[in-house]
């Protein structure tokens, strides 16, 4: 073993989900002996009032004897919010993150909001290379 052995391993498999402001990291990562778990990141960006950006990441271990209860509770869970509330988004602070491609066109001829500010958010640029 080399002394440049570090807690976090590499992935041994990943994946990205985009939403919005957040991203979520699904990681398959190994321990020393061997076995495997999985680490689920969530990044949130935050513009700061100079305009600068920063993250914030939360991140929860989950290991493999306790995969099965955590599917079980999350699948109840998620049905539940969709038998209560169906799946369409319904905050406009969220959806907005959300809008399709052709939403995005007809929003930069809409008016001003009440506000009298323009939504612009959809048009944030997002650069993950930062993450």
């Amino acid at each position: 073993m080399s002394d440049h052995y570090t807690m976090e391993q590499e992935e041994i498999f990943s994946k990205v989900m985009r939403a919005g402001r957040r991203t979520y990291f699904f990681d398959v990562r190994s321990t020393k002996a061997g076995d495997f778990y999985l680490t689920i990141t969530e990044s949130k960006k935050f513009t700061n009032d100079d305009g600068s950006y920063h993250y914030k990441k939360h991140k929860i271990y989950l290991y493999k004897e306790d995969f099965n209860e955590f599917k079980d509770n999350l699948e109840e869970m998620i049905n539940y919010v969709i038998d209560e509330k169906g799946e369409e988004v319904i905050s406009e602070r969220h959806q907005k993150d959300y809008k399709k491609e052709s939403d995005e066109v007809e929003m930069a001829a809409a008016p001003p909001k009440e506000n009298g500010q323009t939504d612009t958010s959809t048009f944030t640029d997002i650069e993950f290379d930062d993450i």
